[in-house]
């Protein structure tokens, strides 16, 4: 195994390592680090994370649903409308220069680090989150199911839409729109949330993938030692991630995420 390999696979472990640790979207880790740490241009680095991004939430949701946390009825929902829109993303990826692609990623970091500090924030200080009474996607208590309205079903469709086309645009799985999304349109608990929104992802990423290698060719020298590596990383930092995690840590996280779409912002600035 040549240097050529041996890079991707130690970024990938530091990108499955941070996953592990924090169960932070793989793609936003992902991304910055094939982008700093092999120079690629983002719309390159993009499907490279995505596989990556596939195989780990498929891990995550394949273990949710053998729990039975998994709510596939909403992940199908909301993956087919993102396979809808990942190709006009990808399309856009495509015409528009490095340089300003990588500037929208930092803001995208940006808003997500934000985020996610204030989410630590609120619950270290036990401050409750907004009332779930109002939520278009109630569950039923007695069956165990969402009932679905037409207004749940809107949003499990406008919200897959999005996270779709942010897929295909930037190389995210999108779990930053659609966690918050469930959260908001739901009240399910938080386990089968990001569980739902594993599958979600994978299904999106798979598409976005595909969809790419049909448009030009992968580099896939690095896409799959980049992927074994982000895999590995996970399953050996998982259950540590599960014993240390909570709002500290991802605050912790958070800090570091704002840093890094700071630098990616200076390094597309550089450019213009």
């Amino acid at each position: 195994m040549d240097s050529i390999q041996l890079i991707p696979i130690a970024l990938g472990l530091i990108s499955g390592s941070i996953l592990g640790l924090t169960g932070a979207g793989g793609a936003i880790i992902a991304v910055p680090a094939l982008v700093f740490g092999l120079g690629l241009p983002l719309a390159q680095a993009s499907p490279i994370a995505l596989i990556a991004v596939a195989i780990s939430a498929g891990i995550g949701a394949s273990m949710g649903y053998r729990q039975g946390i998994l709510r596939y009825k909403a992940a199908l929902v909301m993956s087919t409308f993102g396979l809808c829109l990942s190709p006009a993303g990808i399309f856009l990826a495509q015409h528009i220069p490095n340089a300003p692609l990588t500037g929208i990623f930092s803001l995208v970091l940006l808003y997500v680090s934000i985020n996610l500090f204030r989410q630590a924030h609120r619950e270290m200080h036990g401050l409750l989150p907004d009332d779930a009474s109002a939520s278009p996607c109630m569950l039923d208590q007695t069956r165990g199911k969402l009932n679905w309205t037409l207004p749940c079903f809107k949003a499990m469709v406008f919200s897959g839409m999005l996270a779709g086309f942010m897929s295909g645009l930037l190389g995210v799985g999108g779990g930053f729109i659609i966690v918050p999304a469930l959260k908001k349109f739901t009240d399910l608990p938080m386990n089968s949330i990001v569980t739902t929104s594993l599958g979600v992802m994978t299904i999106v990423a798979l598409g976005s993938v595909a969809a790419v290698s049909l448009e030009r060719e992968l580099a896939w020298e690095i896409a799959w030692p980049f992927a074994l590596g982000t895999v590995t990383g996970l399953l050996l930092l998982r259950r540590l991630g599960e014993k240390i995690r909570g709002p500290r840590l991802q605050q912790t996280f958070a800090v570091f995420a704002f840093g890094v779409a700071l630098s990616m912002m200076l390094n597309a600035f550089h450019y213009f």
